[in-house]
């Protein structure tokens, strides 16, 4: 077991105030918003550190094997930081892009 650095267990939540404001810039400065929901997809992004774990018996005859895990679970502490940054190489793929942070 290692200890999970902070930079990669805390995931941050945008506010409710902040979608209003940022929508409210978009129509001000005439740009056009896109937007999409993702949830419950922490699966899809690939883990970022080595883990493994020993099968229980619920594996069946698999029981006290070695599995690799080589996908971000739900309970892992990075498992935010590893999503987040897949689904930011996913849209950059896309060709699309965030807007800068305001100072």
């Amino acid at each position: 077991m290692t200890e999970a650095p902070a930079t990669i267990t805390y995931a941050s939540v945008v506010s409710r105030e902040t979608v209003r404001i940022a929508l409210t810039m978009a129509a001000l400065n005439d740009l056009e918003v896109q937007v999409g929901d993702v949830s419950n997809a922490y699966i899809t992004a690939p883990v970022t550190e080595k883990i493994y774990t020993t099968l229980g018996p619920e594996c069946g005859e698999d029981k006290g094997k070695l599995a690799i895990i080589v996908r971000a679970l739900y309970g892992l502490k990075s498992s935010g930081a590893a999503f987040r940054k897949h689904l930011g190489d996913c849209r950059r793929s896309l060709g699309l892009h965030s807007l800068p942070c305001w100072p």
